[in-house]
């Protein structure tokens, strides 16, 4: 717990922190949120050695990253050991911490398991949200809270614990460290290929996220008629089905890369596209760190939250009784109805447009 004398302990902005850990483990979205944290860090930290503590199934989209020093991998299907595996799994993750011996841990998953593991850290600095859920700010001794009232994007949210090291003036910086091989590979799937590059991905972990693959279907035909291209459809293994059902419901040109990509390769793909038309997940958001022109549908989700940060005029939210609830199971489904292709066209139509006319000019 904090040391009775926290409140004598120098603010984290006149902090001097050679070892520094930063607890993110999941998932891709959340990760690419905190990107600009790390960079800040970075800056404010610039001779620290700064590690990510991180799922393995995540960590090859850190690797290489120039704010970085290294990763701190665990593989999470230990969890699925039970109890008894999930217990094995965080004590070898704590000893590997520990024996980093950071001095520094900033929390930014925010659950009971990272505040707990700030704590058996041994870093006399635990830097943290006051936000954090199930009681992990018991663990800090820095709790960063939030101006009261404030309803604020995940990115916002987490940019607080940057402000706290002094980097309020600092510019939101998103690197997404992507290698030539990554680059190759993309070119290779994509050569031949005609353009626009419509990057597509129907998949979402919650049900309640994902818009109908037939909805993908009808306002990507309508583009391809409008416009021609080919459909690009990403994401994990477990949405190659849907990709597949969505990429029947097309005449023109289309090639289905999910489950066949690694994290660099994904986000090379995206980089490449001329447009990206995803759910409120992972690649949306890595799409829109990368600069890229997003439409989004959102059903149970709120833009102003979690919606593709810098890009948000892209997505288009459902507007039923439950929309924004984050509801992840629900027997109703009535945005999914609700927020028509008709809705979404008006955005990929003007993201087209202004590829076209920029096409022309090249």
């Amino acid at each position: 717990m904090p040391p009775a004398n926290s409140r004598l302990l120098p603010p984290p902005a006149r902090l001097d922190a050679r070892r520094i850990a930063l607890l993110k483990p999941s998932a891709l979205g959340d990760i690419v949120h905190s990107l600009p944290v790390l960079t800040a860090l970075r800056r404010r930290f610039p001779h620290a050695r700064i590690h990510w503590v991180v799922n393995l199934a995540y960590a090859d989209l850190l690797r290489g990253h120039p704010d970085l020093d290294d990763v701190l991998t665990f593989d999470r299907s230990g969890r699925r050991g039970g109890l008894l595996g999930a217990a094995r799994s965080f004590v070898e993750l704590t000893v590997q911490l520990r024996r980093l011996r950071p001095d520094l841990v900033v929390d930014l998953q925010g659950l009971f398991r990272t505040g707990l593991l700030a704590f058996l850290s041994g870093a006399s600095r635990r830097v943290g949200l006051g936000a954090a859920r199930e009681g992990a700010a018991r663990f800090y001794t820095d709790v960063v809270r939030a101006p009261a009232g404030a309803a604020l994007h995940a990115v916002d949210r987490l940019w607080l614990i940057a402000e706290a090291f002094g980097a309020a003036d600092d510019p939101k910086v998103f690197r997404i460290p992507i290698d030539a091989e990554a680059r190759r590979w993309a070119a290779e799937q994509l050569a031949g290929l005609p353009r626009p590059w419509l990057a597509v991905a129907v998949g979402a972990r919650w049900a309640t996220k994902r818009w109908p693959p037939e909805h993908f279907a009808s306002l990507l035909r309508r583009a391809q008629q409008r416009f021609g291209g080919a459909a690009l459809f990403v994401g994990g293994a477990g949405d190659t089905p849907l990709s597949a059902t969505a990429a029947a419901g097309l005449a023109g040109p289309t090639c289905n890369l999910a489950g066949r990509t690694t994290l660099p390769q994904l986000a090379a793909v995206l980089e490449a596209a001329d447009a990206v038309v995803a759910n409120d997940t992972g690649p949306l958001h890595l799409a829109a760190a990368l600069g890229r022109p997003v439409v989004a549908p959102y059903t149970c989700t709120s833009v102003r939250l979690t919606g593709p940060y810098g890009a948000a005029t892209g997505a288009v939210e459902s507007r039923v009784w439950c929309q924004g609830s984050r509801r992840r199971r629900c027997g109703r489904m009535e945005c999914m109805a609700e927020l028509t292709p008709d809705r979404l066209w008006p955005g990929l139509e003007e993201v087209l447009q202004t590829w076209q006319i920029r096409r022309r000019a090249a």
